[in-house]
């Protein structure tokens, strides 16, 4: 990687800023490493957005934003330095010094730990691009206030449709869950939902195409069951019909699993030596904010020991 841009030394540079990353980030602070962690959204991932969280140990319930808030403190007061809305514009990893650029910078690392994430998949409708930020939507955190008192749509069935849908109704005058089969989330999620008085539920339905002039005004939606079609005038739709790893910046030094995920065993080591990937980027069974923690964890203290190896050599 040949760059004019300043470089900056780092022990750790950990990507991603979730549950895994600040969790390593949390972990190599209190080892006295420099650590940087890298977030080009952000900060917290995708259980940011999630409204209310009961299966973390400890906490009957807590919003995602406080727990990854909390989180966030605990990294930055053992010196971690997490640089939001950064983008990375490439990598090379293979080297003994690692190197990570941004649009600003290149950071040079012993170690680095990949906690990355996954990226909400796209509407697969040929009008998506033409609405994409003009109605559609995928993040409910970061665009939902734009629809105060509007008529929004969700697009899915699982934990994450259901939680943007029930963090939704606080802007939402009406709102519509559209799901081609059953809900799949949580029943007290699901509960939550249908108790309020402003959601519809169109279960065996799906988004048939999208409508308006200069932004979205209005969604094709199909009945399985009758085999009707009719439109639903909407100011936005929010979309959350599954996830894609976020790993194609590292197929060239990072062997990858058919699914996309990095191949790394619960070690999180990597092909590459100094290379760790942690939480829902790593290739692996089980996926929960638990597992993701552990991950960080594991990936933090592993990485410790490779530099003081490599300082020992």
């Amino acid at each position: 990687m040949q760059s004019t841009k300043e470089h900056i030394a780092k022990d750790i540079v950990i990507i991603g800023a979730g549950m895994a990353g600040l969790t390593a980030a949390l972990y190599a602070g209190r080892m006295n490493l420099s650590v940087l962690v890298l977030e080009n959204a952000l900060v917290g991932g995708q259980i940011a957005n999630a409204t209310g969280i009961e299966n973390y140990p400890g906490l009957p319930h807590v919003a995602g934003r406080d727990l990854i808030g909390t989180l966030q403190q605990q990294a930055e007061s053992f010196g971690a330095v997490i640089d939001e809305f950064d983008t990375i514009e490439g990598v090379s990893l293979t080297a003994e010094r690692k190197l990570v650029e941004t649009e600003s910078c290149v950071y040079e690392a012993g170690c680095v730990i990949i906690a990355s994430g996954m990226e909400r998949r796209k509407l697969p409708l040929p009008e998506e691009k033409k609405y994409a930020g003009k109605g559609v939507h995928y993040c409910e955190l970061c665009d939902g206030h734009l629809y105060q008192d509007k008529v929004i749509a969700v697009m899915g069935g699982g934990n994450a449709a259901v939680d943007a849908a029930n963090y939704l109704t606080k802007h939402a005058k009406k709102l519509y869950l559209v799901h081609r089969s059953k809900l799949r989330a949580d029943e007290s999620s699901q509960e939550k939902l249908r108790s309020n008085g402003k959601v519809e539920i169109l279960l065996e339905t799906e988004v048939a195409a999208l409508k308006g002039e200069k932004r979205l005004e209005a969604i094709e939606i199909y009945d399985k069951a009758s085999g009707l079609k009719k439109e639903l005038a909407v100011d936005g739709i929010f979309v959350n019909i599954g996830v894609m790893p976020n790993t194609d910046m590292f197929k060239e030094d990072i062997r990858l699993a058919a699914d996309g995920r990095i191949e790394a065993g619960e070690d999180c080591r990597t092909n590459v030596p100094g290379v760790f990937a942690a939480g829902d980027v790593r290739s692996k069974e089980v996926r929960q904010l638990t597992t993701a923690a552990a991950d960080g964890t594991t990936a933090a203290i592993l990485a410790e020991k490779y530099l003081a190896k490599r300082k020992g050599q």
